[in-house]
């Protein structure tokens, strides 16, 4: 890819999202059609790149930019559909699409069709949950696709290895990849917490914005390379990473430091300038590939295979999410009986989520399994897996069926962002969720962190800045104290930081 076609690629991308959101229409998906039309005009070449590039330059700051607005209280709390849908249907999607593969490419065999069931298994739900409020996505179901997105590619990848382990010969079993999974992930957090522990004892001695910025943009690929390199996942080591310096470095008073609030929103602006940017890039070199794709060889069958497949990934996820939802809302149905009727099984109930420090969230609603079965879209981490595929097996021999797994992962993809991706805002608002309490419960938690900012504004202070760093004090005790969410808590500091600029302006 020379500089010219990166440049027409930014520029296009440019317009396009400006006309798109002037019409409320999601940019990216109106850049897949454009590029996909592109690629036939003649004399355009193909836009070739390794998946050491995409992996390493593209998936970490993305990665970092979405976990860096995700609530740590809202994983956790949410942590049970977020292992259902980011490692339990992850699996699942990568057998049932590896046994389907193997009986639509039989020639290819049965080892390399789970390569290719790993390479569809999982869902890119980054960018739904970055237009969550434009689509009219409720809080709930935006934590939960948030959490979805920081674990699923990491049970893909470690599933991807195992499949290539297979095709070279190796001895590869189901127990042996969850010890395998375990140990990459303990690995890579520990790496991603240990890289973001240093890179905030640095920044707090560089009192320079443009510095402390620039460490944190090397704060991703630094953590993704290192862990890549012991052997680890990279990405739950950026999601560490993003998770811990964004809690901290906002949240946490005892990480505050004069001169913080020029970096954070100076940060700010570099994230949403940098996901703009990788964004268009990756929605048109998905577009791009599709003209090269279709003159492949073989083309009938490859085309049979990837539309059963497109259909079995749109089916089998909703199949997924409403048999695993449905099971927990069993059990929380018969539960509830029990306790109505068990006095004794209440109070231990009652008891245990005191301990616990509240009632633990009930299951997704019908509405809500809907919608998350239906945010299936595939995305970049399908397609750098599919190019990260090597050309020849441990033996020397070509690797079977490498041409049309690669071609089915660009099919798929695309398929998934027309047809889910176009649609997923018009299903939310055909689903009708009512927001009202929603809404109403933020706004009060709204007024609550305003009550408790002017409190400490109203302290007397030896100078402005000082009483600006007591306000965001005491929010972040509040949130520590669960007063405030940690997302009112950065609404508001992000206001004071306006506010402290503007003192000094």
């Amino acid at each position: 890819m020379n500089s010219v076609q990166l440049l027409l690629i930014v520029g296009v991308g440019i317009a396009v999202t400006a006309v798109a959101r002037r019409h409320r229409i999601e940019p990216g998906w109106v850049i897949v059609v454009l590029a996909a039309g592109a690629s036939f005009i003649p004399g355009v070449p193909r836009l070739e790149l390794e998946s050491e590039f995409i992996l390493a330059v593209v998936v970490p700051p993305l990665l970092y930019s979405a976990t860096r607005g995700a609530s740590l209280a809202s994983f956790g709390a949410n942590l049970r559909a977020i292992i259902y849908l980011g490692v339990v249907t992850v699996v699942l999607t990568a057998g049932v699409l590896g046994w389907l593969s193997s009986l639509l490419l039989p020639s290819i065999g049965l080892a390399a069709a789970f390569v290719l069931g790993t390479v569809l298994a999982p869902p890119d739900t980054i960018t739904t949950v970055s237009h969550g409020d434009e689509i009219g996505l409720p809080q709930r179901t935006t934590s939960i696709l948030t959490g979805e997105s920081l674990v699923n590619d990491a049970t893909a990848l470690t599933l991807f290895t195992i499949a290539i382990a297979a095709v070279n010969g190796e001895h590869a079993t189901w127990g042996g990849g969850f010890l395998a999974f375990l140990r990459n992930a303990s690995i890579g957090l520990g790496i991603g917490a240990a890289f973001a522990i240093v890179a905030m004892i640095i920044r707090k001695r560089l009192g320079n914005p443009t510095l402390e910025t620039v460490l944190v943009l090397l704060l991703p690929f630094t953590a993704f390379l290192v862990a890549e390199e012991a052997h680890a996942s990279g990405i739950l080591a950026v999601v560490a990473a993003a998770f811990w310096m964004s809690v901290n470095l906002t949240l946490d008073p005892k990480h505050q430091y004069p001169g913080g609030y020029r970096t954070r929103l100076q940060e700010e602006q570099v994230w949403k300038t940098l996901d703009f940017l990788l964004e268009t890039f990756v929605f048109a070199y998905i577009g791009l590939q599709l003209k090269w794709v279709l003159d492949a060889p073989g083309l009938a069958r490859t085309l049979t295979a990837a539309g059963v497949l497109l259909v079995a990934a749109i089916v089998f996820r909703m199949v997924a999410v409403f048999v695993l939802f449905g099971r927990w809302s069993l059990r929380h149905r018969r539960r509830e009986r029990r306790a109505a009727r068990d006095v004794y099984y209440r109070q231990m109930r009652e008891a245990r989520n005191a301990r616990r420090g509240g009632e633990p969230l009930p299951p997704p609603t019908l509405k809500e399994n809907v919608l998350v079965g239906w945010t299936g879209m595939r995305g970049i981490l399908t397609l750098a897996a599919a190019a990260g595929i090597p050309e020849h097996t441990a033996s020397g021999a070509p690797f079977p069926g490498r041409d049309a797994i690669q071609a089915i992962a660009l099919i798929v993809t695309l398929g998934t962002l027309l047809i889910q991706g176009t649609t997923i805002g018009w299903l939310a608002r055909r689903l009708r969720f009512d927001l009202t309490a929603e809404r109403a419960a933020a706004d009060r938690m709204r007024e609550r962190g305003h009550r408790i900012v002017a409190e400490a504004a109203a302290e007397p202070a030896p100078d402005v800045d000082a009483s600006f760093e007591a306000q965001r004090l005491a929010l972040g005790l509040a949130v520590r104290n669960h007063e405030v969410t940690e997302e009112v808590a950065r609404e508001l500091i992000e206001d004071l930081d306006l506010r402290q600029a503007a003192r000094h302006t």
